[in-house]
């Protein structure tokens, strides 16, 4: 009977998906403006399908050069399931940044009566956007363990073509952050230097050229790239208790209907999250724009509140049904779920510009440049503290909790479901995030349409609450890639450990050389290289990434400064712009800059393992603590520093045009890779290196551990 369950996850996943369309319907009914409202986000959605059509039509190349890997090195199968994964990732992102590129005007023209509609224009927009990830992420998934895992048993032993699913889905996550993020700050940091700073004309001018590729870049880089990130994160939280259940199974710990609960619970608990979420929908809803923040609140705690609740529901009915005491499992799930909650809290605090970390940046830019940098890069250092000890407490919650149901495995299968608990809000979370880039999109198109000064203020309280809530949203994004990439990593060692103690067992020899188990003790110097080589390849890759946002700026710099100087009036206001050449140097930049960092994302680990096992167990885990680590140092050093320029922006320390918010400019230019770029793409980069891994498993025990493992 529990495995009929598992249908709930397709059946639900079905519902998101309508209601998304009847959410993307409702949007674009709405007014779009006058003709050069229309005009100004046609040419913002031309851009941004220009763009992903041309990193699609990259990434095909990619996506069939590893599909045919995996195919000869893994299955077919499992081949099949990596490009599942990764077409339902590209229709969600395409998706949901068509129906945000078309919410912009109609937005900014709901604005025009109020701040209601305009909110309501919005939300919705970004909801569609987070439900269609949650719906395809758990539809694809829940499609692929229905058919080899739940209703065939030949198959258990073949988990990876299930993690094929999720790779597929890491994969264009990775290539969508990083190129996203390069597009986008390259457009924000050419158009703000030289049209703030150099030029002193306002944000989102319309003489600017590069503020309609900024614009494109809102959408590029925190829809799409927002939406692929936390997709692949939910597939892989929902995989983790999956793979982790099979294992369980395989060591006998988990047997009959027991293991079959614990098989679909995950797929459940995803299914009820999609319903939770469009019940909160109706939560969001404020006529006071001092209430926004409240608004949308209150529909993530609504949502979060529906999940306690079924969460509970499920592991009761677990246990009334088979004498298990389950109810400890709740516990795993909810700390889970409370951490997300609380690490939001905690970036909100550090970002904020009605909290003192921002307010101090914003205080020391009033002594220049150099002391803004200073602070902002303490601040970041700092608001790492709390989120570590956050996320500690709950692996630690989670893992004794499932332990009392006797088992150490329980502990891991715990917390595994932390990590699922943590993102079951997951279509909430992306739809607050998504909100703030059609917010910030109205305000740019209010400013260059010359609509009167009242329609911007309301568009700018929207967009100053969307800094906050994208910034809680990668917060959120980074402490769900650690639980979730912690989850997959146990899942990677238990899986290992199994298929290599068997063959130790039976005395195997491969390639002449006797089968050992794994070790990842701290005695093993070769454990130590791994960890310090995966040490390394967080701040490798911010490097990479930092380093293409510099170059790619640094060209349109040199565009946006030709255009003031060549064409005549433009400065006047009496010619207009050439924006697509910006859009051209932001596409041809991030298409050119995104393949090295995902290419030897994916090629890394594999090379690892075929090397020694026990060397990427190492690499894993060392990627894991830095990677968590630099990502929320840069995510929120970068949101504080945007933060600061706002507050300042508000009047604080002499307001616009003063010594101290040049300073503070300076400053969010700087931030702006940090929280956009580097930041995110290393908190994807944690989730890709493991779930590699583990999707070449069967590789690694074709050659008996890796060509030098018993060797070394």
């Amino acid at each position: 009977m529990a495995q009929y369950l598992a249908w709930l996850a397709p059946i639900c996943s079905i519902v998101g998906i309508a209601v998304a369309a009847y959410l993307a319907y409702w949007v674009l009914k709405q007014d779009s403006g006058n003709e050069r409202m229309q005009k100004l986000s046609g040419l913002i959605q031309k851009g941004a399908q220009a763009f992903l059509f041309a990193e699609y039509r990259a990434l095909i190349i990619f996506a069939l050069v590893v599909t045919v890997v995996l195919g000869l090195a893994i299955g077919w199968l499992t081949a099949a399931a990596f490009l599942t994964g990764g077409i339902l990732s590209v229709i969600a992102g395409y998706f949901g940044m068509y129906v945000a590129t078309r919410a912009n005007a109609r937005t900014t023209q709901a604005a025009t009566t109020g701040i209601a509609g305009a909110l309501k224009v919005a939300y919705r927009s970004g909801l569609t956007m987070g439900l269609i990830v949650a719906s395809l992420g758990l539809l694809g998934l829940s499609l692929w363990a229905i058919g080899f895992l739940v209703f065939n048993e030949n198959f258990l032993h073949n988990v990876e073509i299930v993690d094929g699913f999720v790779m597929g889905a890491s994969s264009i996550a990775l290539f969508a952050r990083v190129g996203g993020g390069i597009y986008t700050k390259a457009a924000d940091v050419g158009a703000d230097l030289v049209g703030k700073v150099e030029a002193g004309i306002p944000e989102d001018d319309p003489r600017n050229p590069g503020v309609i590729a900024d614009n494109v870049g809102d959408n590029v880089g925190d829809v799409a790239g927002m939406g692929a990130d936390l997709y692949e994160s939910y597939a892989g939280a929902i995989l983790a208790p999956i793979v982790l259940a099979v294992a369980m199974n395989a060591a006998g710990i988990l047997e009959g209907s027991n293991f079959y609960i614990a098989l679909v619970l995950p797929l459940v608990l995803a299914a009820g999250g999609i319903l939770a979420s469009i019940i909160g929908l109706f939560a969001v809803n404020t006529n006071d724009s001092s209430k926004i923040h409240k608004a949308l609140n209150r529909g993530t705690n609504l949502t979060s509140a529906l999940v306690f609740l079924m969460i509970f529901v499920c592991v009761l009915v677990w246990q009334l049904s088979t004498g298990i005491n389950a109810l400890w499992l709740f516990l795993s799930a909810a700390a889970g779920l409370a951490a997300g909650l609380a690490i939001g809290k905690i970036t909100e605090y550090y970002t904020s510009y009605q909290k003192s970390p921002t307010k101090k940046i914003a205080l020391a830019s009033e002594s220049g440049t150099a002391t803004n940098i200073i602070e902002g890069l303490g601040t970041g250092m700092l608001s790492t503290v709390l989120p570590t000890l956050v996320l500690v407490a709950a692996v630690a919650i989670a893992y004794l909790a499932g332990t009392a149901l006797g088992d150490p495995m329980f502990g891991v299968y715990g917390i595994g479901l932390a990590a699922l608990g943590m993102l079951s809000t997951t279509a909430t979370t992306v739809g607050v995030d998504s909100y703030g880039p059609v917010a910030d999109n109205a305000g740019g198109i209010a400013e260059m349409a010359g609509l009167p000064p009242e329609v911007r203020e309301r568009t700018d309280q929207l967009d100053t609450v969307g800094n906050t809530t994208a910034a809680v949203a990668k917060g959120f994004a980074v402490s769900s890639a650690a639980l979730t990439a912690l989850a997959l990593f146990v899942a990677f060692k238990t899986n290992l450990d199994h298929k290599l103690g068997a063959l130790a067992d039976k005395g195997e020899s491969i390639l002449g050389t006797p089968v050992t188990m794994l070790n990842i003790s701290l005695d093993n110097p070769f454990v130590i290289v791994g960890v310090i080589i995966g040490a390394m390849m967080p701040f490798f890759f911010g490097a990479m990434t930092m380093g293409a946002v510099s170059r790619a700026a640094n060209a349109m710099i040199i565009e946006i400064r030709r255009q003031f100087k060549e064409i005549t009036g433009l400065m006047e206001g009496k010619a207009e712009p050439d924006t697509e050449a910006c859009v051209s140097i932001s596409t041809k930049a991030a298409l050119k800059e995104m393949m090295l960092p995902g290419i030897l994302a994916v090629v890394i680990p594999v090379l690892l393992g075929v090397l020694d096992v026990n060397i990427l167990a190492g690499f894993l885990v060392g990627v894991l603590g830095t990677g968590f680590l630099m990502s929320v140092y840069m995510a929120n050093a970068g949101g504080a520093w945007d933060n600061a320029k706002k507050y300042i922006e508000t009047g604080a320390h002499g307001g616009k045009g003063s010594e101290a918010h040049k300073a503070a400019v300076v400053g969010d230019t700087v931030g702006d890779p940090f929280k956009d770029t580097s930041g995110p793409s290393i908190n994807i980069l944690i989730k890709v290196v493991t779930v590699v891994s583990l999707v070449f498993v069967p590789l690694f025990i074709t050659l008996g551990g890796g060509l030098l493992h018993g060797i070394l």
